[in-house]
């Protein structure tokens, strides 16, 4: 059974860089045909989905993050990670990385859970 776990520094300046780590065990990264995504729950609104890394090594991203984001991935580690810079106020909340089987770009209306596999979450608060 899949596991992934979100790490990350808990709180980061405004205008720095924000790195978030998912460590998964239980299969690896570079399996097909899974898509690994990390979604972002802002406070009191609806899941955002920042970018996927496919099994394969390509990379989408949410063009509403206008090129703030990259993801890597450290395939000895079974890990990848979230970049984000420059961060501000906005980036705050609940980060999840989840194994789907699918880009799913549109997170409206959705819940952790509802779909894939999740980790369970790591706060980021963006404060100076």
């Amino acid at each position: 059974q899949v596991q992934l776990v979100e790490s990350g520094p808990g709180l980061v300046n405004p205008s720095q860089t924000l790195s978030l780590t998912c460590t998964v065990s239980g299969a690896l990264i570079t399996t097909e045909p899974y898509y690994w995504t990390w979604v972002h729950r802002p406070p009191s609104k609806d899941l955002e989905w920042m970018g996927s890394l496919v099994y394969s090594g390509t990379t989408y991203y949410n063009p509403a993050l206008n090129r703030r984001a990259s993801i890597s991935r450290d395939t000895t580690k079974n890990e990848f990670t979230l970049h984000l810079t420059p961060v501000t106020p906005e980036d705050a909340g609940t980060y999840f990385c989840v194994r789907d089987t699918t880009l799913r770009a549109q997170l409206a209306g959705l819940r952790p859970g509802d779909f894939g596999s999740w980790g369970q979450g790591t706060q980021v608060t963006v404060s100076s």
